[in-house]
């Protein structure tokens, strides 16, 4: 399948649930896969994920909610955590320190660069999962949630906490996208 095929089936679906339609082991090799794939500037490798499963994944879900003290909905955070599972995306900023370090005339761009390669991996998991006929979406409750996914998962101080990314078996489809106008969007010169 091409990525562009791939890209198009990729939707934010929000309706998921525990039944994946591949194993776990699946699922974490997948994941695993794109973090060595994707590509980093100076190949900084900053990136960072966990992948909370099983109970992790409603514990997560659960300290979500507490940490907002019922200000963000019930049934919205008990959407994610009718998931299989989210992707916790990180930066290790030990890492940016040190290609800045190393490469002090570019060292401005370090945290550019990482945050950029993060977006790249988010959209690689995110087509890959579905390319397994997963669901998945991305929320961004951070930093508000920061100090609570460091303590469940014992993350380490270096670790800037970028996305979340929820997923598990599709119960609904998404509407259909708006139709768009790339030329709207993309130029081209000769």
């Amino acid at each position: 399948m091409s990525i562009i095929n791939s890209l198009e089936k990729r939707r934010s679906f929000y309706q998921i649930n525990k039944e994946l339609p591949v194993s776990e082991a699946e699922v974490v090799d997948t994941i695993k896969r794109a973090v060595v794939l994707v590509p980093d500037a100076f190949n900084m490798q900053s990136a960072r994920v966990i992948v909370a499963l099983g109970e992790k994944q409603d514990e997560l879900w659960d300290a979500i909610y507490d940490a907002f003290g019922g200000k963000v909905k019930r049934e919205k955070i008990d959407g994610f955590k009718a998931g299989a599972g989210t992707v916790l995306y990180f930066i290790d900023n030990s890492v940016v320190e040190g290609m800045q370090e190393q490469f002090q005339p570019y060292a401005e761009n370090f945290p550019i660069w990482a945050q950029q390669a993060n977006g790249m991996l988010q959209i690689s998991i995110w087509t890959a999962l579905r390319d397994l006929g997963i669901g998945a979406n991305i929320q961004h409750y951070n930093p508000v949630i920061d100090e609570t996914v460091k303590k469940l998962f014992d993350v380490p101080e270096n670790y800037k906490l970028i996305a979340q990314m929820p997923f598990g078996g599709i119960v609904a489809q998404p509407d259909p996208k708006p139709e768009q106008d790339p030329d709207a969007r993309v130029k081209v010169f000769r």
